[in-house]
């Protein structure tokens, strides 16, 4: 039997919806910037419990719109050190400095306690990740600590389509959010990201960003050092359609997600990360923890040639502030992220995946890790 890491479902009734539009647009010539495009705004700001969101054509792309729109050049910015490139890139583009932080071992999400520590007169904000699409019990505690010191609090919620914790849903703890439609997660629009906010004068300032820092589409007056950041129609339209399928898409995560949550317990050499009681998970990784620290390359490989068992990527497998291009911004040891940045693995989870192949994950990792 064959499990993949991941896999991008399209059922047959989707693929013709999403080719009907398709072929709509490409007749009316309407190919940015269009009604799907707005459609997938509105459904999207709902989805979040937020007044707004701004489509553009990647998740980092709405991370550095939203930092520049916030002023961070010449600032610190506080970024987990256990996060993707993109999110320390970000405040890099935008002109800002980004200062890394440990993570909480509870949830591989930023510490306040931590973010307490690295506070100084320089920081302008802190961005908190959703990894592996668990929304940390510590979000509350971030978004008083931002309110009590004056700085702003972003989410970047790349992994978190449909995530909440107290019900209060990814995307809607901070100032604004940056999400991801990168073919890997929850949702696709095959390449594409969403900014959204409650705040009306930094949704305008997003749009502006977004569209060579024009002050209007049909006027060439540029009042912002912009970019072409905006989101074509075909891919507005492939986001629509996984927009609607989320629930149904989260849900059979959330069951192969309930079969590991049953079995691992009973391998005495993996422990899994727990889910606030509050919080309400999308799997887009299903994070487990090595007891002991071995060689990951060796692991992924016995289980990919022996069971045809392939591993997701890891949430991360080194930790930014060791990684060459950041060098210059690192200031001190993270041991919490080094350590388990390299004591982790992700196992399968998808949607459209078989109950038979999470078995077979589990079988898999009983004989190789004990």
């Amino acid at each position: 039997m064959q499990v993949p890491a991941a896999k991008i479902q399209f059922l047959p009734e989707d693929r013709a919806w999403i080719a009907e539009r398709i072929q709509e647009v490409l007749a009316t010539g309407q190919l940015t910037l269009g009604k799907y495009g707005a459609e997938f705004e509105e459904k999207f700001a709902r989805l979040c419990g937020v007044r707004h969101a701004i489509a553009v054509n990647s998740g980092t792309s709405a991370l550095e719109i939203i930092l520049r729109s916030l002023g961070v050049e010449g600032k610190d910015v506080l970024v987990p050190t256990n996060t993707f490139f993109a999110t320390a890139a970000a405040v890099v583009h935008a002109g800002g400095t980004p200062v890394f932080v440990d993570l909480d071992p509870d949830s591989f999400g930023i510490s306040a306690e931590a973010v307490e520590k690295a506070l100084t007169c320089r920081t302008a904000g802190i961005v908190a990740v959703h990894i592996g699409g668990i929304v940390s019990a510590q979000m509350p505690a971030l978004v008083d600590l931002a309110a009590r010191r004056g700085i702003w609090l972003v989410e970047d919620a790349a992994h978190a389509h449909g995530s909440s914790y107290r019900s209060v849903s990814a995307g809607a703890f901070g100032i604004a959010s940056s999400f991801s439609f990168y073919p890997t997660k929850v949702m696709t629009s095959a390449e594409g990201g969403m900014i959204v906010t409650n705040e009306d004068r930094l949704a305008e300032e997003c749009k502006i960003y977004r569209d060579q820092g024009k002050a209007s589409f049909t006027v060439n007056a540029h009042v912002r050092m912009g970019y072409n950041w905006r989101l074509s129609e075909p891919h507005a339209i492939i986001g629509l359609r996984h927009l609607e399928r989320l629930p149904a898409m989260i849900s059979e995560r959330r069951a192969i997600a309930a079969i590991y949550d049953d079995k691992l317990r009973e391998l005495s050499g993996l422990k899994t990360l727990s889910i606030p009681a509050d919080g309400f998970c999308n799997y887009y990784k299903y994070i487990a923890i090595l007891k002991e620290k071995r060689d990951r390359k060796e692991l992924k490989s016995i289980l990919r040639e022996r069971y045809g068992v392939s591993l997701a990527g890891e949430v991360y497998e080194e930790p930014l502030h060791i990684q060459p291009v950041f060098q210059k911004y690192r200031s001190r040891p993270l041991p919490l992220s080094e350590d388990l940045c390299a004591r982790h693995i992700c196992l399968p989870v998808f949607s459209g995946m078989e109950e038979e192949q999470a078995r077979h994950v589990l079988r898999a990792l009983k004989e190789v890790t004990g």
